[in-house]
């Protein structure tokens, strides 16, 4: 990463289309490097999810820089981080699947679904109300452990969701909105030799709770 953390800490201070456009040269060589890395990771990933096709590339999984800000109150024009979806289908798609964050000083993997719309919210708790044994074995596996607390609780509903009791034993798992998890990376472990390595390594960990998800998406 010897040129996208420099491009993105300038870009932080700098944010307007003019210092953009004067450095495009620089964005354009921190792009590719961006790229290159993602290339590598959709290889290793591919060693253990083979959802992810063969013909997968970093253009299919890469987010843009440039920012929507019809509604946003921050009307900054560009991101200061690089992104990417490693998803069966691509970054478009709504199959469970590994995101990539590349951030100084907020950098990390995620995966799972994410604002999954009314009917595939209902399939995700329906299948953890019928079948919780799986996802309870993969929350509690010391290889999941060893990178996640659990599942990330953000946006998740104070009472029972519509339908279930606020008893159910498994009531807590049910609240979720969201079905993720994530794992902070310290910069120098996304800058050093073994970034690739660091970062399939932590996707890897999550790929039982991805499977998990795509038998109740029916991915």
């Amino acid at each position: 990463m010897n040129t996208v953390f420099p491009f993105l800490k300038q870009l932080k201070s700098n944010n307007n289309k003019d210092w953009f456009d004067s450095h495009k040269d620089q964005y354009l060589k921190a792009k590719e490097e961006f790229e290159n890395l993602v290339e590598e990771v959709i290889k290793g990933v591919r060693k253990f999810d083979k959802k992810i096709e063969p013909g997968m590339t970093a253009k299919n999984c890469t987010f843009r820089i440039y920012k929507d800000v019809r509604f946003s109150k921050d009307k900054t024009p560009y991101k200061t981080n690089m992104g990417a979806s490693i998803n069966p289908g691509g970054k478009k798609s709504v199959s469970a699947g590994y995101y990539l964050h590349c951030e100084p000083g907020n950098s990390f993997v995620a995966g799972g679904v994410w604002m999954p719309d009314s009917e595939m919210l209902q399939a995700i708790r329906q299948e953890i109300d019928y079948n919780p044994k799986p996802l309870l074995k993969i929350l509690n596996a010391t290889s999941f452990k060893k990178y996640f607390k659990g599942l990330d609780e953000e946006d998740k509903l104070k009472s029972a969701p519509k339908g279930y009791d606020k008893e159910h034993v498994h009531i807590e798992l049910l609240k979720n909105r969201h079905f993720l998890v994530s794992h902070k990376l310290s910069d120098k472990s996304i800058n050093g030799p073994a970034s690739v390595k660091t970062i399939v390594e932590g996707f890897k960990s999550m790929y039982p709770l991805m499977g998990y998800l795509r038998t109740a998406q029916h991915k």
